[in-house]
């Protein structure tokens, strides 16, 4: 059984009819999931509630970002809804959704220790360019590197690793993770390209950060090796207690935000890949815009889950 951390309310993050992070996204995915052969080795799990008593993700989301920040986003939803940047929107139920999703998160870090297996969290909004002290780029909080240091709070735990597949580059999760020894992140990106960080040479203050920048066009046959030379031996090097993989699709020849040429079924391969190192893995959704391509991806990813088991 794989655990996968949904809930409807992810839904109700609205960021208009023609914004591409849309919950259609996550429609697509659950429609594919439960129509899958196996959907029956799928446990669906809802997320940790938000409530007053949920103290865990406060101080969670408050290791990583200014209660000033956190505050503003509260407002905002509260008055309505409005723009953190223009790519970036909040709706009237987007601070509670934001919220949710980082629960859900949590829970999947919490279950990946406790089991020793993988967990998939599929939630809405992403989080990875989320900065500690402003939300870009579709992302509000910084839900990777939250749970990252969320998982170093629990018995057992010394490193935590991030993998960033996503076809931009996670300047909010590097940005928070290279200033604690305890944390890694690798990303592989598409450069140039938005956000305009994460050159080669950005490798932290700790050396713990490793940026493998994509040319346009980059196919399975450019990442493999990258998996097998660089990113495996800076990983394994770093023995991680646990890796969290921002798990964005929209790096898919379909995907037309971006110019990389994988295919859905890609990221089978990068999730073997993943699973060679430790079970202990926690996917959390990042980007994927294309419905169809995006699924598959998702589908992939699951699939491999569920074979190494």
């Amino acid at each position: 059984m794989l655990s996968i951390f949904y809930s409807d309310e992810f839904l109700d993050h609205d960021t208009g009819a023609y914004h591409p992070e849309k919950p259609g996204r996550l429609t697509a995915i659950t429609t594919a999931l439960k129509t899958a052969p196996w959907a029956d080795q799928l446990d669906w799990r809802s997320p940790t509630p938000i409530n007053a008593q949920n103290n865990r993700l406060m101080a969670a989301l408050e290791a990583i970002h200014p209660q000033q920040y956190i505050a503003a986003v509260q407002q905002l939803a509260h008055r309505g809804g409005g723009y953190i940047d223009p790519d970036t929107i909040v709706s009237p139920r987007s601070y509670d959704v934001a919220l949710l999703a980082v629960s859900a998160w949590l829970d999947g870090v919490d279950q990946a220790l406790a089991t020793g297996e993988p967990a998939f969290v599929l939630a809405r909004p992403p989080g990875h360019h989320a900065l500690p002290q402003r939300g870009m780029g579709f992302c509000i909080f910084a839900n990777a590197a939250i749970a990252a240091h969320h998982a170093l709070q629990q018995p057992g735990v010394n490193r935590v690793a991030i993998l960033d597949w996503d076809v931009h580059h996670g300047n909010g999760t590097q940005a928070i993770a290279e200033n604690y020894t305890q944390m890694a992140y690798c990303s592989l990106h598409q450069s140039p390209f938005y956000p305009g960080t994460g050159a080669a040479e950005e490798q932290g203050i700790h050396n713990n950060i490793l940026n493998l920048p994509m040319r346009r066009s980059s196919t399975l046959a450019d990442y493999e090796p990258l998996f097998e030379q660089k990113i495996i031996p800076f990983l394994s090097h770093f023995q991680p207690d646990l890796l969290i993989v921002s798990a964005g699709y929209d790096a898919t020849q379909a995907d037309s935000l971006a110019e990389i040429a994988l295919q859905p079924e890609d990221y089978g391969i990068f999730t073997d890949f993943c699973l060679q190192m430790t079970q202990r893995i926690v996917f959390g959704l990042e980007g994927g815009y294309d419905f169809d391509s995006l699924a598959q991806s998702v589908i992939a990813t699951v699939r491999q889950c569920l074979r190494s088991e």
